[in-house]
């Protein structure tokens, strides 16, 4: 059924009141394949929707909202030490991970709490504590939107980088995530060191390493340090940490010592945005009905009335500060969409 003038409230996690034409949910890939061939909608703007938690929506949405509802988690490969789940692009990401971690299956356990819905992991590369979704990724089937053909997408023909993938650039609005294939381990190797995640296993006195104990940790050091949705509006992580040279980082450490940084390859180190926009003296500040977290810089929120264009300007000013203060460019992780 498709509905008129709905406001997307409920379904941006910045909590943005804003109107779409027209909107529907689709819980097939029959459904949506109906929808493209509808006539009355062929000419509409399309914005495919997941769980809106990567939205800034700058305005009302002229056109149609088409929401992401194919759900299901089928298992389609076992053996003795893996196991693999095809998901319906519609789950929603944190109930796949709890599902994984129920079945004592590695893989997913540090990306625990992560807002949004499994169709929308890959086209982020969602990642955190180590982990990025390529690490367990086999395949994905998609609609191709212009001939409206499934097209199987596996790990090489998604291009994933930090959060980066095919669907973000070439493939940009030209495709529609109808499920997505997972391999999880039976016997995991865990990741502990990165973050607090082992500070906070031996504060609860962990002594045997488990996917159970990792996710709640992982939730644990996540509700500390991030906004529920639910109570103020954000779209967690706003800015991307940005990678620079070793040379560039070198030069800037002369006169912050103390700036963090992580090396991801010969000659680049990976710096935390929050840290930069911590340093850049905007953690806590206020603008009207908009502003930057207080616990994590890297969040931008909306405290109950603000609006997409508010916080994209904060967004401007954030990356002005910080670049002129370190020479830095950081680049928002956030989709704006006008």
């Amino acid at each position: 059924m498709i509905q008129k003038q709905v406001s997307l409230k409920p379904y941006n996690t910045f909590g943005f009141d804003v109107v779409a034409k027209y909107f529907t949910t689709v819980f097939h890939v029959s459904d949506l394949i109906k929808l493209y061939q509808n006539e009355e909608m062929k000419a509409e703007r399309k914005l495919i929707l997941g769980g809106g938690s990567n939205l800034l929506l700058l305005n009302d949405w002229d056109g149609l909202v088409i929401k992401n509802g194919i759900l299901g988690i089928e298992k389609t490969f076992e053996d003795q030490n893996e196991v693999v789940l095809k998901v319906g692009g519609g789950v929603v990401w944190h109930q796949l991970v709890m599902h994984t971690v129920g079945l004592n299956l590695g893989g997913i356990e540090n990306l625990s709490l992560i807002p949004g819905t499994t169709g929308a992991a890959p086209m982020q590369n969602i990642g955190a504590y180590g982990v990025e979704i390529k690490d367990v990724f086999v395949s994905l089937e998609a609609l191709n939107i212009e001939t409206l053909e499934t097209e199987i997408f596996y790990l090489n023909d998604c291009k994933f980088g930090y959060r980066e993938s095919v669907f973000k650039h070439e493939g940009k609005g030209k495709y529609f995530i109808l499920n997505v294939s997972f391999r999880f381990q039976k016997n995991p190797e865990f990741k502990t060191s990165y973050g607090a995640i082992q500070d906070t296993l031996t504060e609860s006195g962990v002594t045997e390493l488990s996917v159970k104990a990792i996710s709640e940790a992982v939730i644990a050091i996540r509700k500390s340090k991030l906004p529920d949705p639910a109570e103020i509006g954000n779209s967690g992580s706003f800015f991307k940490n940005p990678e620079i040279p070793t040379a560039q980082y070198n030069k800037i450490a002369l006169e912050y010592p103390a700036m963090p940084n992580y090396p991801i390859s010969e000659g680049v180190v990976k710096i935390p945005a929050g840290w930069l926009i911590e340093q850049a003296g905007w953690k806590g500040k206020r603008f009207g009905e908009v502003g930057v977290h207080d616990k994590q810089a890297l969040v931008l929120v909306n405290y109950g009335k603000g609006k997409g264009i508010e916080i994209k300007q904060l967004a401007e000013k954030v990356q002005a500060s910080v670049f002129e203060k370190f020479g830095i460019e950081i680049m928002p992780e956030v989709n704006f969409v006008s």
